[in-house]
């Protein structure tokens, strides 16, 4: 009896602690109510509520440590007592969690409180491919976007944050979603004054066009190109926002390179859009040259694209110098050496793609050497 007591509550700790955070409270008490209504088919049940009532917090989170110290066969018996009791108690699933959520979301009634609850519950319930494909079939996608006007910015976030989570890498929800026209308003959403708004918005919009064509010719034909260039020109936006942009630039620019029969936007040879991604590569946040230097390197690789732009009117040439010396700086720190060291070899390669597509590699013959080493000249 002790033996399985102390195996349920070692199991419900470790459950606590994988379910600690945005999971709605109220399923969180569900589970009390369900954990405990099976003991009452026991005799001392009273003993153990009084006992763990009285618990230090430190011993209880204790033994939950000391079930990762069993032996392979001890675990699996302990996982098959903890199966049976979880059946016998009935726990809802997900599908019956997901529809609790959206059901709150239908109701006109629910708080402000109620809407938010639901949705960080939703943010968790989609993550898996099955319950984000569950999501459509229980009536939630087009609940969740119709969230996206509702007047407080948190919803509004929240809901944009969803749709995220639920299409990425899957086309299946991600032809759901357009089909619903979302996208649009989404687009809308990243120019909002709630900058945490507008991160989740543009979040949504990456993982919506992500690797999907058709959704892609729908983000150009919504201005979602002049969305980009507006972010990635403007100082003053947030780095964050910055960072998603040109990783976003990037994607859609590899997606590009991987359908050369396609036609390329004429977005990616607009020399103000080209310019304000070189522009990133001064910037002091090692993340944001990264990502910077992904998309040059993605865009130089384009046919479309003009080498004499990105030197006279961008000065690549300017910014990927300046870029290595404070490279070279960094690396005499041994915190970021490693990082640098890698950023550089990055901008190396960047750098020779661009005097490649300049013309600037070139075989310089000499009656001695016919086949001397390529140089930059």
């Amino acid at each position: 009896m002790l033996t399985t007591m102390m195996t349920l509550t070692a199991g419900f700790l470790l459950l606590m602690e994988c379910y600690d955070g945005p999971l709605v409270l109220k399923h969180r008490f569900k589970f009390f109510e369900y954990f405990f209504s099976m003991w009452f088919c026991y005799n001392k049940l009273l003993v153990f509520v009084i006992n763990l009532g009285h618990s230090d917090p430190a011993k209880l989170k204790e033994s939950a440590e000391d079930v990762q110290r069993l032996s392979a066969s001890e675990l699996q018996k302990r996982q098959l007592e903890i199966k049976e009791l979880i059946e016998k108690m009935n726990m809802p699933s997900d599908a019956q969690l997901m529809q609790i959520a959206i059901d709150d979301l239908n109701n006109s009634s629910s708080s402000l409180e109620d809407r938010q609850r639901a949705l960080q519950e939703l943010l968790i319930l989609v993550e898996p491919l099955d319950n984000a494909n569950d999501l459509n079939k229980l009536g939630g996608l087009a609940i969740v976007i119709q969230e996206l006007n509702h007047p407080d910015p948190d919803i509004r976030r929240l809901s944009a944050w969803v749709l995220g989570k639920a299409c990425q890498n899957n086309p299946v929800v991600q032809k759901q979603i357009l089909e619903l026209g979302a996208l649009t308003k989404l687009i809308k959403m990243v120019k909002s004054t709630s900058i945490e708004e507008a991160i989740k918005a543009l979040y949504a919009v990456s993982a919506l066009i992500r690797n999907n064509l058709s959704s892609q010719e729908l983000f150009y034909a919504e201005a979602g190109d002049t969305m980009l260039q507006e972010i990635l020109s403007n100082s003053s936006s947030d780095i964050r926002l910055h960072r998603k942009a040109v990783f976003l630039v990037a994607d859609l620019v590899e997606c590009q390179l991987e359908n050369l029969a396609r036609a390329e936007s004429p977005f990616f040879r607009n020399r103000f859009f080209l310019k304000s991604v070189v522009d990133l590569t001064a910037s002091t946040d090692l993340d944001l040259q990264e990502k910077a230097l992904v998309a040059i390197k993605n865009l130089l690789q384009l046919k479309t694209t003009e080498a004499l732009i990105f030197k006279d009117f961008c000065d690549l040439n300017g910014s990927l110098v300046r870029m290595r010396q404070q490279l070279l700086d960094l690396m005499a720190s041994e915190d970021h050496r490693d990082y640098a060291v890698d950023l550089e070899n990055l901008r190396r390669e960047v750098e020779l793609i661009f005097h490649e597509k300049l013309g600037k590699v070139m075989k310089v013959p000499t009656r001695r050497d016919i086949s001397a080493p390529m140089q930059f000249l």
